[in-house]
Order: C-alpha cells, then structure tokens, then sequence
C-alpha cells in the first residue's frame, strides 16, 4: 500500500482471499454484532478459510481472554483457535513488559483478558495502588466495573506511577445499543489526575505490530467497520483494507474521511472478501463504477446512472476524495446518497 493520498477506492482484479493471505478481523459489527453472526459472516470466513487464506481476529476489547473468544466464535459455527486471536490486552501487555522490570507488579484496572495477558508476559496483576505497582493498565473491564477502579488507578498515576491503556475506543456495542467504552474510563482517570496514558489498541503501531508477530502475516488485509480504528490502523500499518457496512460506519461518514480513514476497498459485508473489486474509472469531470457516474460540483456531489448501489457509493467516494485531496470532504452529499439508499 502506498501513503501516498487516497482518491478512490482500488479495484482487485481476484478475489481478496486470493490477493492477501491474511485477513485481519475486526469482530463487533464485522463477525457479530450483540453476540450474534452477522449475516453471511459464518459462509463467508468458511469460504475464504477453504480457499487458503489464513483469517485472525483482532479486537480492542481487552475484556476476554483469547480463548473465551475463540471459543464464542466456535458456537458461531468459525472454527477458531485461541492463537487466532489478537486483543489490545496482548499489545498493551508487551508494551509494557518492555519498560518495566521482568515479574513487575501492575495495577489492573479492567478484567481477565488483561490479567491472562500480564502474566504471559510475566509480569505480576495487583489490585490495590499500595502494591507498589510499577504501571498501571486501564482495559475495559464491562458494565460492573466499581467506580473505585478508576480511584485507584488515580491514587498511582498521581504518584507517578507510569500509565498504560489497551484502547481509548470511546464506545463499544452492546445488544441494547452503544455504551462507554474504555476511552470514556480513561477519560475518567485522565481529568483525575491530568496525565496522559501510553495506548497499545487500534490504531496505533503497538497493535498492528503484536499483530503480525503473532501471525506471521507477509500480505494482510485488515477487515473492519471502523475509520478511526480499523482502517487508520490499517493506514498507519501502511497495508490494505476492507471496509465493511455492517457496523457503525455509514455512507456520509464515508465520503467526508480524510487521508488516514479511507479504505482501499468498500464492501457490503464480509462476502467481498470472496470477489474481485470492481475498477474506478476516470469519465471526463467524473468517476464511473458500474452504471455509477459521479461528480464533484460547486457545493454537492452528483451521482448519475444506475445499477448496484455500492458502485454508486464507490464512485461517490472516487469524487469527494479527489475533491477532498489531504483534507476532508465537505460537499453536501444527502441526495446522492438518497437515491443508493445508504
């Protein structure tokens, strides 16, 4: 993948499975959303599975160890091993192992996939500021977490004790809607005591790198349905991505992204990790995918023609990102996107 400034989606002319030999997963609102598959996910990851490509499921969510993972994968019909799970736990816990002294205490402030992931890098989880912990490590701990977690990570980062997080994400999903995430916790601890912690998760480098030294991948394709996690991570990785429609990114979001949330490609769900992508082609002022044509004009962006409405949202994205160039696309978009249904 190249840094340079994105203008539009790629086209592939194989399938993605067959392109990359990894697929980087996100799991909430790629392979399930409120605990259940998403449609096509469980066909789809099999297929690809089948065809040779290697698939790993990569999350921020440091709640779980690798194992409950896998194993809640599994009931969903993906056979999954626990070594095919990446969490920020992991990342955090490494990041970590690498500044303090090997068997060091650290204040966790979160659940087991954090405790699990301490003590494969050998250190020692502690409860309590007066155990004389050599950091602290916020991850999300679930919707019981007592608030008097947050004092007493406050107690040792006050002191100077060094402050790590698995993730700033400031929401999660949950099966009855959007709910804090471990962002809104650190942001708790933050105003406590006015320090800044170190952050392992998406979409900073310490995941991606845990990432490919736990899979070995030469060519990976993150697959996601965040801009600000998923595919800047994948940006700031400097390899490809996937963007799926299935979680919380929509078409407005889409075309405004600026340079580091544009996916080099742009699918319904996780069957276009089976096909080709189609190519974006340059028609005088516009952009044509399909029987999509795509304009920028003076304060809007036009769409004209028909056909399948995700080669009118490429095409879209074709023109306000070379509208856009390094910046962001401000063009009214509504009845563009009005006439895909998106």
């Amino acid at each position: 993948m190249s840094q340079g400034v994105r203008t539009g989606p790629e086209g592939s002319g194989q399938p993605l499975s067959e392109a990359y030999d990894t697929a980087l997963l996100d799991l909430d609102g790629v392979v399930y959303a409120g605990g259940n598959a998403i449609a096509h996910a469980v066909d789809s990851l099999d297929r690809a599975r089948t065809g040779g490509m290697r698939l790993a499921y990569v999350t921020n969510n440091a709640l779980r160890t690798p194992d409950a993972v896998a194993g809640h994968l599994t009931e969903l019909g993906i056979p999954t091993g626990a070594d095919d799970v990446i969490t920020s736990a992991q990342a955090v816990a490494r990041l970590i192992s690498e500044q303090v002294p090997a068997g060091a205490r650290v204040l966790v402030i979160g659940g087991e996939g954090l405790r699990v992931a301490l003590r494969e890098r050998g250190l020692t989880p502690v409860e309590s500021a007066d155990d004389d912990p050599a950091a602290v490590v916020q991850g999300y701990g679930g919707p019981d977490l007592p608030w008097g977690r947050f004092a007493e990570a406050s107690y040792a980062v006050a002191r100077g004790v060094p402050w790590f997080a698995s993730n700033t994400d400031l929401t999660i999903p949950s099966g009855r809607g959007i709910a804090p995430g471990n962002g809104a916790a650190v942001e708790v601890v933050r105003i406590a005591t006015g320090a800044e912690p170190q952050v392992a998760g998406k979409p900073l480098p310490p995941m991606h790198r845990e990432t490919i030294l736990r899979t070995g991948a030469k060519r990976p394709l993150v697959v996601g349905d965040r801009l600000d996690t998923d595919i800047e991570g994948a940006f700031n990785g400097e390899v490809d991505s996937l963007l799926v429609l299935t979680g919380v990114t929509d078409g407005a979001q889409l075309l405004a992204a600026p340079p580091q949330h544009r996916p080099t490609y742009v699918d319904a769900d996780l069957r276009g990790l089976l096909t080709g992508q189609p190519d974006i082609t340059r028609e005088g002022e516009g952009f044509r995918c399909g029987g999509w044509t795509a304009t920028a004009g003076a304060d809007r962006l036009v769409l004209d023609g028909d056909g399948e409405a995700l080669d009118g949202l490429r095409a879209l994205c074709a023109a306000a990102w070379t509208a856009a160039g390094d910046g962001s696309c401000a063009l009214e978009a509504g009845k563009a996107l009005a006439r895909l249904g998106l």
